[in-house]
């Protein structure tokens, strides 16, 4: 008796391999909207007039890479992290948390070090570039920095990661493969064992 072809299985392989493929379209679909967004963000990085600082979440995204200012209530306390000069050099980035406002607060990195050192930064008026900080808050790199310490780099919207075309390429492989040993398989099924010498 010869081998059924299997119609669910099959189905169900199709199903999936097309659900590969439409991933694949929509990481390409997401590498157009990436790129469009770093060549809106590179406009703005090369914009010197002022926007207003981004109180609410919603506002950020429109105020990234360009100059803002704020004033700085009080220091609520200060951490550093890891950052690098405006020469390339790593070392540090002192980075104030600021109480704006009755409630509000802001990230400020103050600017760069080579080795750790204690600022003594009271708060006040401070210009800087707009960047994302956690959680998709606003975050401001002062420029110039705090007396005491030098220039960070300034922030730049071609270090943002695109790397939708190679997600794309992956689900496309994906597909491709998925499909060759389904149809291998099948085809070894439906040619029924092999007859015995």
């Amino acid at each position: 008796m010869k081998p059924r072809f299997p119609v669910w299985p099959t189905i169900i392989v199709l199903a999936a391999v097309m659900t590969m493929i439409a991933l694949g379209v929509w990481q390409l679909q997401r590498k157009a909207w990436k790129e469009s967004l770093i060549a809106r963000y590179a406009l703005a990085a090369e914009q010197t007039d002022e926007v207003p600082w981004p109180r609410k979440d919603a506002d950020v995204p429109a105020a990234l890479y360009r100059r803002s200012h704020l004033t700085c209530e009080s220091v609520l306390g200060v951490t550093a992290v890891s950052g690098r000069s405006a020469v390339g050099d790593p070392g540090l980035a002192p980075t104030a948390t600021c109480k704006i406002g009755e409630k509000g607060e802001a990230q400020v990195v103050l600017g760069w070090s080579r080795e750790p050192i204690d600022v003594d930064w009271k708060g006040g008026e401070v210009h800087g570039i707009v960047t994302s900080g956690a959680e998709g808050k606003a975050r401001l790199i002062a420029d110039p920095p705090t007396p005491g310490l030098q220039p960070l780099a300034r922030p730049d919207p071609r270090d943002l990661p695109n790397n939708h075309l190679a997600y794309a390429v992956q689900w496309f492989v994906f597909a491709g493969i998925a499909l060759v040993i389904y149809v291998l398989a099948v085809a070894k099924r439906l040619a029924g064992p092999s007859p015995r010498r």
